[in-house]
């Protein structure tokens, strides 16, 4: 297995996605896959070259072409559209998890670390083209709770709950290495039932019991597309299939996006709902309708 711990100096803007890649391979590997993915195309764009640098980047490219070859059934791979909804839904549940322990007061590592990878999952959808509104504001506001939790507990002061102002606009981590490496697993994802667990879990601390949260069971994944030296990504096949949309012979004047936008805040609906979190659901299910009704999207 390819030893991607060993990053260089130079990478360490990189650090945070590989640390969420090797905390999900047997857990998903499709989210794996994407941020090795994404961390090849950053870095290949933005790093300055340099013969330790290009041998790490042939590495992580030799084992995305192994991936694409060894796992040609998984449409979370294979196909973009696929992709892009299997990250933002992940995404979505570590968001709405922590979010809503935010809300109830409950701060802890398990917090942190859930707004932290739902932050850096969230910039991989920048892969698939421009990101919605509603997954920028998730990405700019999971990436500045977590560094104001983490911040506040780690000089102990008591965070304020919920929704706050974001001092400075400042939507990146203060420290994202530092969390990166603070822990040794990755978040649990939370299901309904919140039953307590064992000493160890989530962050696997000395002295640090996590909250309880259940982990999903890892299905079954597939195949990649993989980065030719390229800084774009290949379109596929699969995904043109399922991305192609009927005419728009709709009589209610809304455009195609219109459309697409409220079958999102519907797949919102259903995971916020599948969490318990009525107050998300219900604003979710607002939005839908206003846009529905009205063609306003706000």
């Amino acid at each position: 297995m390819a030893n991607f711990k060993s990053v260089p100096p130079t990478l360490k803007t990189l650090q945070p996605y590989l640390k969420i890649a090797e905390e999900h391979e047997k857990r998903d590997p499709s989210i794996t896959y994407w941020c090795r993915f994404y961390a090849v195309q950053h870095g290949l764009k933005n790093s300055a070259r340099s013969p330790e640098v290009n041998a790490f980047f042939i590495q992580v490219m030799d084992w995305l072409e192994k991936e694409k070859k060894g796992r040609h059934d998984d449409e979370t791979i294979a196909s973009e559209v696929v992709a892009q909804a299997h990250i933002e839904n992940y995404a979505l549940k570590l968001f709405l998890w922590a979010d809503n322990q935010d809300r109830n007061g409950e701060f802890n590592k398990n917090v942190v670390k859930a707004f932290y990878t739902a932050g850096f999952l969230y910039d991989l959808v920048n892969l698939f083209g421009e990101s919605s509104e509603e997954v920028a504001h998730h990405r700019k506001y999971a990436k500045w709770k977590a560094t104001y939790i983490h911040n506040c507990l780690k000089n102990g002061i008591v965070p304020t709950p919920g929704p706050v102002a974001m001092e400075g606009e400042d939507e990146e981590l203060s420290n994202p290495n530092d969390m990166a490496n603070s822990e040794n697993t990755s978040p649990y994802i939370p299901q309904p039932s919140q039953t307590p667990y064992p000493p160890g879990g989530l962050f696997n601390m000395p002295g640090f019991q996590p909250e309880g949260m259940n982990l999903p069971q890892p299905g079954t994944h597939a195949p990649p597309t993989t980065p030719n030296g390229s800084s774009q990504i290949s379109p596929t096949a699969s995904a043109a299939e399922i991305s192609a949309e009927p005419e728009d012979t709709n009589s209610s004047g809304l455009k195609p996006e219109d459309i697409k936008k409220a079958q999102k805040y519907c797949k919102f609906v259903n995971s916020a709902l599948q969490y318990e979190d009525v107050p998300a659901a219900i604003q979710y299910l607002q939005k839908a309708l206003k846009l529905l009704t009205t063609g306003i999207d706000d």
